[in-house]
């Protein structure tokens, strides 16, 4: 364990509440248990630990971010590992060296709470900043037998707006159209409902051109004036 992850691991457990540790593991289903500690605090410690433990060089961040992930025996502590991934100090570290850290971290976390920030904050910003390279990538994890990759792939482009490339999006969604987890059928909706607040009709095009019902409809239109 490393220095920063012990400090991680004091701080986290100073501000918990372990009685509310029991309802925050059946609440996110988890196997991994909690210690108890809720957004708002967490926050607020891991701030003051990650700026007092300053990591030099983008390889070195890049191990801790895998120690803390992979060492973590709380469900907190991966949720410091994600903290960490996405620093203040370490924002010229997120290169494509970073995409099999957080390939690793989806494909492991596999649950919404993990991959949903990583594909909208983590791979989504990759997206933007290097779309030669994370295109493909998107665009073969969208046909990915994994679950945790697909999602990534629908929902990386859900802050763009307007930069949204929506070819890649609906290639990304229509290997899961015949999908019926809940979790693809979800992503689909929600992507296409964040599409909708830039481009509300092409939205109401491509659900009615594809025959969209069920879970995925409702939230692709959620926010429209059609039923």
């Amino acid at each position: 364990m490393t220095p920063l992850h012990k400090a991680v691991r004091v701080a986290l457990t100073e501000v918990a509440d372990p009685a509310k540790a029991p309802a925050m593991q059946a609440y996110m289903k988890s196997a991994m248990p909690f210690l108890g500690v809720q957004a708002v605090p967490l926050r607020a410690a891991l701030r003051k630990v990650l700026a007092e433990h300053r990591i030099d060089s983008a390889p070195e961040w890049r191990k801790t971010v895998l120690a803390m992930w992979r060492d973590a025996e709380y469900r907190e502590e991966r949720y410091a590992a994600m903290q960490l991934s996405a620093f203040r100090y370490y924002k010229s570290f997120q290169t494509l060296y970073t995409v099999p850290m957080y390939e690793e971290m989806i494909v492991t976390g596999a649950w919404w709470d993990y991959v949903d920030d990583l594909a909208i904050n983590r791979v989504g910003t990759l997206l933007l900043a290097f779309p030669d390279t994370m295109r493909p990538l998107m665009l073969e994890w969208a046909h990915d037998g994994d679950l945790w990759r697909r999602r990534t792939a629908i929902l990386c482009q859900n802050s763009f707006k307007e930069r949204t490339d929506a070819g890649l999006l609906y290639a990304c969604i229509e290997p899961s159209l015949a999908d019926t987890d809940f979790f693809a059928r979800k992503a689909i909706g929600w992507a296409l409902r964040q599409y909708a607040k830039t481009s509300p009709r092409e939205v109401v095009r491509y659900v009615q051109h594809k025959g969209l019902t069920g879970l995925s409809r409702r939230e692709a239109l959620k926010n429209l004036p059609v039923s």
